[in-house]
């Protein structure tokens, strides 16, 4: 397997690809017609994004019979793809994380569970509320010492990015707790 970055669409597929194989037509319908057309729907960016990751080792692809004469290629995650997809999901959330990948994060998270499981999606949200208590306190920081040269308006914005931060943390404290709960009842 190559040691190549791969790009959000890339784990976008490699998380989908996971629970069960698809075909390239199957994920186009899923980023389509949910949230996840913001990483792409087109097929000038899923098919090839298919192909490096095939190439890479982290998915294959086997032509199957459809339905009728058709047939169609259903690509499956690897165990090298399936374990990229872990280490990604499992890395600690860093400063850069918050201030250029919030959505990065959540797509992690959003497959944490059914690619590593329950400890992992925990660890992924402590991570993220850790990084975001330190990031929310240097922000208010660099707050207090812009007030003085920086017009309402820049200010203003700046304390909406804060309190997007703010929010963000409460969300992950809530969420923490909702998997505590589930698994001390049992619903692992």
């Amino acid at each position: 397997m190559s040691e190549k970055k791969i790009p959000a669409l890339g784990y976008a597929l490699l998380g989908l690809l996971q629970p069960q194989p698809q075909s390239g037509y199957d994920l186009r319908k899923i980023f389509s017609s949910t949230s996840m057309k913001t990483y792409s729907d087109s097929p000038g960016a899923i098919y090839p994004a298919l192909q490096r990751l095939e190439k890479q080792g982290l998915i294959r692809g086997k032509v199957e019979n459809g339905v009728g004469l058709r047939r169609r290629q259903l690509f499956r995650v690897t165990p090298a793809g399936l374990s990229a997809l872990r280490k990604w999901i499992e890395r600690p959330v860093t400063r850069g994380d918050l201030v250029w990948g919030q959505q990065e994060i959540m797509l992690r998270f959003a497959f944490a569970h059914s690619a590593a499981g329950a400890d992992a999606a925990i660890a992924l949200l402590r991570s993220l509320e850790a990084e975001l208590k330190t990031y929310i306190s240097a922000l208010y920081e660099e707050l207090d010492k812009m007030k003085e040269f920086v017009p309402i308006s820049g200010r203003l914005a700046f304390e909406c990015g804060i309190r997007g931060n703010e929010c963000l943390l409460s969300w992950a404290d809530s969420a923490i707790a909702d998997y505590e709960n589930e698994i001390k009842g049992g619903t692992r």
